[in-house]
């Protein structure tokens, strides 16, 4: 190894180091400022973002998404971030995103979500994980690069985004489609053991079942929605046993697997339920055609409701019927060639901090990184967190990241870029 790259190397871990405790603080400045999506009232977050960053010198450009663009998308305000840092002329320009929209905090912690609260060597809060945490991983990965290995060409964007939770386009989506950013290659927020090159795709719907309400002391006059929308339970839960035996041949992806999330209908506890709404999350292995999962799981529910009125003899009005709308269509990520460089360097630091070589794995999430890689860009997910998503309580309670893992994670994002733009 070049003595003067190793200098380099030593030299941004000890600024990291040094400025540790003020990323802990950063982190938890963001973590106690909500995003949850839905409602998705994300601009406040973002505004502070901007805020807590201009004393590091970075302007941050504010991209607000039109009021009714995102109201129709089922939000209430998006305001993407871009930090720009060009170092030169030529070189690469590499963009790093992570996103501030988490799912609501739900039952069940120990800590407050929102507190940041630290405790055995752990911060606690909702998106402490995924992906605030890679706010603070990014920029002071930036900051330590500038201040001790400032590149001469290329340069680095901080991609701070609002939209994953609903699939991304209203995210890094938009500003691609806008022509506001195309960076060369891209990492997105992630995970520290693993440098993630592939991962699942997602079909998420709302599925209605219609029935007709009547009193419940008279049962025979209504057709129960719930009921027919057992079946279109039973049809889907049964799917997942013939889904085990369609595996991919990516790493770390297994199979492909159906869920429903979520369940509401009826209108007291004395009436037959006349309409019953399901919503159904599909995530596809690489290998799957999106078309073709889309038309099949269809076929399946509607297929579930025919013989639900076949059994009852129901037809015309009297039959029970099904409504199935695309909420969202994710396509999987698949590994670009150019993606190489990333992976290389991620593995030798990761490797040389943590003490053990990071696998270039696939992953059963879908992210919106398939946003960057469908149009060209190469990326891979890398960032501050554990060796699962379990261990991070990601999406649960108690969601945590270790603060040594937020620390080393942020050293081998320095020395990558380092690399990469040298």
């Amino acid at each position: 190894m070049n003595p003067g790259r190793q200098a380099t190397y030593a030299a941004l871990d000890a600024w990291i180091d040094q400025h540790f405790d003020e990323q802990v603080r950063f982190l938890q400045a963001l973590v106690r400022v909500p995003t949850d999506t839905p409602p998705g009232n994300n601009a406040p977050h973002a505004e502070r973002t901007a805020e807590l960053i201009r004393p590091f010198g970075f302007d941050a450009e504010k991209h607000a998404v039109p009021e009714p663009q995102v109201k129709d998308y089922g939000m209430r305000s998006i305001t993407n971030l871009i930090v720009r840092r060009p170092y030169g002329d030529g070189g690469r320009t590499i963009a790093l995103n992570a996103h501030g929209d988490v799912v609501p905090p739900g039952e069940g912690w120990t800590h407050d979500p929102y507190g940041a609260e630290i405790a055995g060597g752990h911060m606690f809060g909702r998106a402490t994980a995924v992906s605030k945490s890679d706010f603070s991983t990014f920029t002071f990965a930036v900051r330590a690069l500038e201040a001790v290995a400032r590149p001469q060409r290329g340069g680095v964007e901080l991609h701070f985004t609002y939209d994953e939770e609903f699939g991304g386009l209203l995210g890094p989506g938009w500003l691609l489609d806008k022509g506001l950013t195309r960076p060369d290659l891209m990492i997105a927020a992630g995970f520290s053991y693993e440098v993630v090159t592939a991962h699942n795709g997602c079909l998420q719907m709302e599925v209605t079942i219609h029935g007709k309400m009547a009193h419940a002391a008279v049962p025979d006059t209504g057709v129960d929605a719930l009921q027919a929308a057992t079946a279109v339970l039973n049809a889907l839960y049964g799917e997942n046993a013939r889904y085990r035996q369609v595996t991919s041949r990516v790493a770390g992806i297994s199979h492909p697997y159906v869920n429903v999330g979520q369940i509401q209908g009826g209108t007291n506890t004395n009436v037959i339920p006349g309409k019953v709404v399901l919503k159904v999350d599909r995530r596809m292995i690489p290998e799957e055609d999106p078309a073709q999962v889309e038309a099949s799981i269809r076929k399946v529910m509607a297929d579930a409701v025919a013989a639900f009125n076949q059994e009852r003899g129901l037809t015309g009005e009297d039959a029970a019927r099904i409504d199935i709308k695309r909420l969202l269509l994710a396509n999987a990520m698949t590994p670009l060639p150019g993606n190489q460089p990333l992976v290389d360097a991620i593995q030798a630091h990761g490797e040389a901090v943590f003490g053990e070589k990071p696998p270039a794995v696939g992953t059963p999430l879908y992210t919106d990184v398939r946003l960057y890689v469908e149009r060209g860009i190469p990326g891979v997910i890398y960032g501050a967190g554990p060796r699962t998503v379990l261990e991070s309580h990601a999406k649960r309670s108690d969601e945590r990241v270790a603060l040594e893992d937020l620390r080393r994670a942020t050293k081998v994002i320095a020395r990558a870029l380092a690399d990469l733009l040298a």
